[in-house]
């Protein structure tokens, strides 16, 4: 299943991708549940495709919303794949590196990331994300993938001078609209072992990072279990896992985003996730 959050009509639903376009949630399930994280919160995911509208949305009559617009929590993994340590010339973390993403910097599928004013280094990183799909605390790692509802693509923006004004990266992550969550959830039924993905960020079709979810420093059961151990995960919480090497910082000279430019974030069945850049 690819479910979805979207604007129609001027309101705000959800669905799931279906062969001929989107299908939204019935009127009685939207009366139950308000939204995705509603959905998840109740564990009612898999009864979704069994209470849809009869009517097909196209694709260009909605506008693509973050995944889940509304978490509790989005929680981000710095440097988590070797060749990207390496190129930010950092040492292996001995535990994760973790800061936190708030959900109005972020936007769905299609929609404009913004190139913010107060800086000329906006750099990109694409990575799975991870949607939280019960309530989760002090799991085990043999038991992580048993919380997990589905993954999706991640834009992780950085503006990077305001990320390396002290040792926390709070700053520099959080500018408005900076980063993108999308284009849906593929839910976990569909892709048991994420693993073998492979995940490649374009920037005007040029080929900037490409790495395997297997190459990850710490994997998705080790986040599960190390996150859930300091705090207790909700459904439609987000874990972006980290990004792979070739980011535009490391690069001589560096590339950096500017007005017009189109973000790429595609990691095969889970989707392909695309912004254009807007200066604010």
């Amino acid at each position: 299943m690819k479910a979805l959050s979207f604007e129609v009509n001027g309101r705000t639903s959800y669905g799931i991708v279906a062969d001929a376009g989107i299908r939204e949630a019935s009127d009685d399930f939207l009366a139950r549940y308000r939204d995705l994280r509603s959905v998840l919160t109740d564990d009612a995911l898999t009864e979704l495709p069994q209470n849809l509208s009869k009517t097909v949305l196209a694709a260009d009559t909605i506008r693509y919303l973050p995944l889940i617009p509304n978490p509790d929590k989005v929680i981000c993994v710095g440097v988590n794949y070797r060749p990207h340590v390496e190129e930010m010339g950092r040492d292996v973390p001995a535990h994760p590196l973790l800061f936190v993403r708030f959900p109005g910097s972020l936007v769905g599928h299609q929609q404009p990331i913004i190139k913010a004013r107060a800086s000329e280094q906006y750099d990109f990183e694409g990575e799975l994300a991870i949607v939280i799909g019960r309530r989760a605390r002090h799991v085990v790692r043999a038991e992580a993938f048993a919380f997990i509802a589905g993954y999706a693509c991640f834009m992780d923006g950085s503006v990077r001078d305001w990320q390396r004004h002290t040792s926390q990266f709070i700053p520099g992550k959080n500018f408005r609209h900076s980063g993108a969550l999308g284009p849906y959830l593929l839910s976990v039924d569909e892709l048991s072992d994420p693993t073998h993905l492979s995940l490649t960020t374009r920037v005007n079709g040029t080929v900037m990072q490409q790495g395997i979810v297997d190459e990850l420093i710490f994997d998705i059961p080790a986040l599960i279990e190390y996150c859930s151990t300091f705090a207790e995960l909700l459904p439609g919480d987000i874990i972006a896992t980290g990004t792979p090497g070739g980011v535009g910082a490391a690069r001589t000279p560096p590339v950096w985003l500017s007005d017009g430019d189109t973000v790429e974030v595609d990691i095969g069945e889970v989707g392909c996730l695309q912004n254009t850049v807007c200066d604010e």
